[in-house]
């Protein structure tokens, strides 16, 4: 029980003394509480999803019974085409176009949108031409699946790479790495490298496995799914080595990555859609590789998007990626 006991303290002193891993496990979780309650406040409980081409401000001067209309969630649009593309997909339940002549568009097998049309014709929805578009639903498990195979990325190479780096440096591998004629960005690349293939192995064996049994939707190309992922994946890989390219506490370390994570996880679309939350909200997530690469994969496979069509979430990953690289590599410490 000494023993037990002298260990016990001498961990617990070891994690107190650590100034910077007790700051950020404190300050953290009150981050996260903080963001998540002014992110999601509101007491809005709506039911049906609208957009809305032409101004919300317009809609209320041509019908603004209709605006008044409570439980109904108006998403504005500035591309018509886009919002007839999200009705079709059942990933909206009406599109309403006042940019000229007033006029709706509902799925025809759409629920929702049925029930919309009942509630618009009960208000003013006499002066607006009906639009009808077909379209297969999206399964919830194939918009799901992008995100939970970026969330599952984002965790092995953030921490998978970062960890290994600071457990190099405090135990004295890079001290003796130093005496050799290795140069800090092959050895960084290297690490990215080796990283990169065990993720797209891991990644590709769980979506092949998966889609034995339940049969995912693919409308896009595989060669371009392929590329997207990964060149998101090396640009979170330059992430974890940006953030082990100095650090040499292991605790002071997870808690940068976790600081990165759970922004990432909350706020690039990988559980929910962040259409009609907080302007600022949906441009703090253009910052985030994730973000992009969750956009590009899904446009990919539910909506058959082409290479050229993602490609400003490419250029805008491919960046990143080589931005923190180059970064690590200058400022990387051997000890």
């Amino acid at each position: 029980m000494k023993q037990f006991l002298a260990v016990l303290h001498a961990r617990n002193m070891e994690f107190l003394r650590d100034r910077s891993a007790l700051t950020w496990n404190l300050a953290m979780p009150f981050l996260l509480v903080i963001g998540l309650a002014f992110t999601f406040s509101g007491n809005n409980k709506e039911i049906y999803k609208v957009g809305i081409v032409g101004g919300i401000e317009t809609l209320g001067r041509v019908a603004p019974a209709l605006q008044a209309t409570q439980h109904i969630q108006f998403v504005p649009y500035a591309d018509l085409d886009t919002g007839i593309d999200k009705v079709k997909h059942h990933q909206m339940d009406m599109l309403i176009d006042i940019s000229s002549a007033p006029k709706y568009w509902i799925n025809s097998s759409s629920p929702n949108g049925y029930l919309l049309e009942r509630i618009i014709w009960g208000t003013e929805g006499r002066q607006f031409q009906r639009q009808t578009i077909e379209g297969a639903e999206i399964r919830y498990v194939d918009w799901f699946l992008p995100g939970i195979l970026g969330m599952n990325m984002m965790f092995s190479c953030l921490f998978g790479v970062g960890f290994v780096i600071v457990r190099y440096r405090k135990n004295g591998f890079l001290k003796r790495l130093k005496a050799t004629p290795l140069n800090p960005f092959y050895f960084l690349f290297a690490q990215l490298v080796s990283r990169l293939l065990l993720i797209m192995v891991i990644t590709t064996v769980v979506y092949a496995g998966c889609n034995v049994f339940i049969e995912f939707n693919m409308q896009g190309s595989y060669w371009d799914l392929l590329l997207v992922t990964t060149l998101g994946a090396m640009c979170l890989i330059s992430i974890g080595l940006l953030v082990a390219s100095r650090t040499a506490s292991e605790e002071f370390a997870g808690g940068i990555l976790n600081t990165l994570t759970w922004p990432m996880m909350l706020l690039s679309g990988a559980w929910f859609s962040l259409e009609g939350t907080h302007a600022w909200v949906q441009q703090l997530a253009q910052l985030f590789p994730l973000t992009h690469m969750i956009a590009a994969t899904r446009a990919i496979m539910n909506e058959g998007a082409t290479l050229a069509q993602v490609m400003p979430h490419v250029w805008v990953i491919t960046l990143m990626s080589v931005i923190f690289l180059a970064l690590g590599a200058y400022i990387f410490k051997w000890e």
